[in-house]
């Protein structure tokens, strides 16, 4: 039987065909995914895989035992250039799993001598406060700058945030807050990376070098090098000890 089209003349059409019924899609709760990212990238996650990372570095560390290296050397296959960049990357990440650095420069003087051993110290102490400085900044800032509600915590906080080349500088130059400490601080801090680098390396010069050329010359105790080394170690240190009795008695007529 023909439509009214076809009886008119027209050109006949097919119906279009019907929709078909709906389908139910099962998928995942978009809101159980959106939960579990915010968990994960939360600042306290960030912490507890930063304090993760640190202590699987610090065992590590210690099974590796690296102050060997004072007493078994450098292994025979690398040497030259080659063998001082080895060491400062190897340097800078034992900072970060907080190997002290007076071992580590000893061993610099010990393994290359004064002049190399001072470049791959200082090499690896600014690669080492560099690492520490962006993961703190990464992983530990927003959940720790929230507890900085002591009289102490927000001075340094204060300082650091404020005046960060010239305090970073002064703590490097005065040897008595541990490296890695002054590393989280300035990272937790509202310093910039730039100025915490420049500081660090610069402040660390008479230090390291004094370290360094003590292990050069540990073979020869009596040496003038030796003494003077030592000298440049004692004479900081003490000069630090009355600079941050100074600031204690500062703050508290604050």
């Amino acid at each position: 039987m023909l439509d009214a089209t076809t009886r008119s003349g027209g050109t006949a059409t097919a119906a279009p065909p019907a929709a078909p019924p709906d389908v139910a899609v099962v998928t995942a709760p978009a809101g159980l995914t959106a939960r579990c990212t915010r968990v994960l990238l939360s600042p306290w996650s960030r912490l507890s895989l930063l304090v993760s990372l640190l202590l699987a570095a610090a065992a590590t560390m210690l099974l590796f035992e690296p102050q060997r290296l004072l007493t078994d050397g450098w292994p025979p296959q690398l040497g030259g250039a080659a063998a001082a960049l080895v060491f400062a990357g190897a340097y800078g990440v034992c900072t970060v799993a907080f190997v002290p650095r007076p071992l580590l420069n000893l061993a610099a003087g010990a393994l290359f001598g004064s002049q190399v051993g001072v470049g791959a110290a200082l090499a690896g102490t600014v690669l080492g406060a560099g690492i520490a400085f962006c993961l703190g900044r990464a992983l530990g800032q927003e959940a720790l700058r929230p507890l900085l509600r002591g009289r102490w915590l927000k001075a340094a906080d204060s300082q650091l945030s404020r005046h960060g080349f010239r305090s970073m500088l002064a703590v490097r130059l005065f040897p008595g807050v541990p490296f890695w400490a002054a590393n989280y601080c300035a990272a937790v801090s509202r310093m910039g990376l730039l100025p915490f680098l420049l500081a660090t390396a610069l402040g660390s010069v008479p230090n390291t070098a004094a370290y360094v050329v003590a292990g050069a010359r540990a073979s020869a105790p009596t040496s003038p090098a030796f003494l003077v080394a030592l000298a440049c170690i004692a004479l900081p240190a003490l000069a630090g000890v009355v600079l941050a009795w100074r600031k204690r008695h500062q703050l508290r007529a604050r």
